[in-house]
This record gives structure tokens, C-alpha cells and sequence, in this order.
């Protein structure tokens, strides 16, 4: 017999034996129950975080297919996949990115300007090409940025250096539509920076935002 004196419990060790294999097995259950709870509730994120995405994704599809000029669906399909995937690549909210490209180019395709910026994105040829070279990106000359999803990957950089450099989103617009050499400049004058193009993209900004965040 085993004595609990304190309990004043006298047990057979078969019976203390059984009871110690209970306990252990509680224990156990208990366990697992606590990381199944905890798998669950991964799981459980995991998948509201998946469903975010793709209702931000289709945000981004119905934005591009209402203001796009010349694109058939596979490519809007594809130009929303570049343009979240960039975005997420540098922190940018999507729509601000769409903001940039309906001011730069209207969303139409193979838009050219009179200074020779090219694409959604209306980069130059000389900043694309040293982009390209840089990050690792096939150039195949100034016809390269009338490729739809490099553009935005070269556009998207681009913006991300200028952040860099002057460590502020207005400047950085200004230098991104400008310029970097203009506005520094300017800077260096102490002249105002030029408004127009920063108060457009800002603009459709809200307009993006309003009609179409998740």
C-alpha cells in the first residue's frame, strides 16, 4: 500500500499507478487541445489575410479596367498583379500607385509624351535604361518601357529612389515628374516647388481611394 499521509489516502500502487497515467494523459489532451487551438486560430488568419488580398487585388482590377485605353482583360489582369505585387514590394498603397500612372499616362497604352517619357508610368529612356541596368532587368532599348509591367516595375523603383534621396513623398513627386537635378535646383535657390502635377496625383489619389479601397 501507498500511505498520503497529509490526505489521509491509502492507495495500491496499481491504483497510484493508473492515476499518474490519467494525470499524464490530461496533460497530454490538454496540450494538443491548446495547439490545435492554436493551429486554428492560424489558420484562421492566415485565410483572412488571403481573402484581404484578393478583395484588394480586385480592387486594383476594377480601378485599371475603368480607366484604361487600349488593354485587353489578360493584360488588366496582369498590370493589377505587377502593380500590388510593386506596391507591396515598397510599401506603396496601391491606389497611390494607380494615382501616378492616371496622372502620368491616362491608363492608355503606349503612351508617349513630347519629351520622350514612355509607357504608363512615362518613364525616359536614360532613367530606364539605368533602372534596368541596376536592377537587373532585360533592357532591349527605349521600346522596353512601352512593356507594360516592366514600366511599372521601373516606375515604381524609380519613385522608391527619389523617397530615398530626399526623404519626402511631396519632393520626391516633384522629382519623379521633373526631374531629380531640376528640382535640386530649385532646392538650392530656395524657389517654391511647382504644385500642378503634385496636387493632380494627390487628387486622383482621393478620387482612387474613395471609390474603390477595399
Amino acid at each position: 500500500m501507498i500511505q498520503f499521509e497529509k490526505l489521509g489516502i491509502f492507495l495500491s500502487r496499481p491504483i497510484a499507478f493508473l492515476l499518474v497515467v490519467i494525470y499524464l494523459l490530461q496533460s497530454g489532451l490538454l496540450i494538443y487541445l491548446i495547439k490545435d487551438k492554436f493551429d486554428l486560430e492560424k489558420q484562421i488568419t492566415y485565410q483572412q489575410a488571403r481573402i484581404e488580398e484578393l478583395e484588394e487585388r480586385l480592387q486594383i482590377f476594377k480601378a485599371i479596367d475603368d480607366f484604361q485605353i487600349g488593354f485587353n482583360e489578360t493584360e488588366v489582369l496582369k498590370l493589377a498583379d505587377v502593380i500590388y505585387d510593386e506596391s507591396s514590394r515598397y510599401r506603396y498603397d496601391p491606389m497611390f500607385v494607380l494615382a501616378i500612372i492616371l496622372t502620368e499616362s491616362s491608363f492608355k497604352k503606349g503612351q508617349k509624351s513630347n519629351v520622350g517619357a514612355r509607357g504608363l508610368m512615362q518613364v525616359v529612356p536614360f532613367v530606364g535604361r539605368d533602372l534596368a541596368q541596376r536592377s537587373g532587368v532585360d533592357w532591349q532599348g527605349s521600346e522596353t518601357l512601352f512593356e507594360p509591367e516592366t514600366n511599372i516595375k521601373l516606375g515604381t523603383l524609380h519613385l522608391f529612389e527619389q523617397i530615398l534621396k530626399f526623404g519626402d513623398i511631396k519632393k520626391a513627386l516633384v522629382a519623379y515628374n521633373m526631374g531629380e537635378t531640376r528640382l535640386r535646383g530649385l532646392l538650392r535657390k530656395q524657389r517654391p516647388m511647382p504644385k500642378t502635377y503634385l496636387n493632380k496625383v494627390m487628387d486622383n489619389y482621393k478620387m482612387l481611394k474613395e471609390t474603390y479601397s477595399v
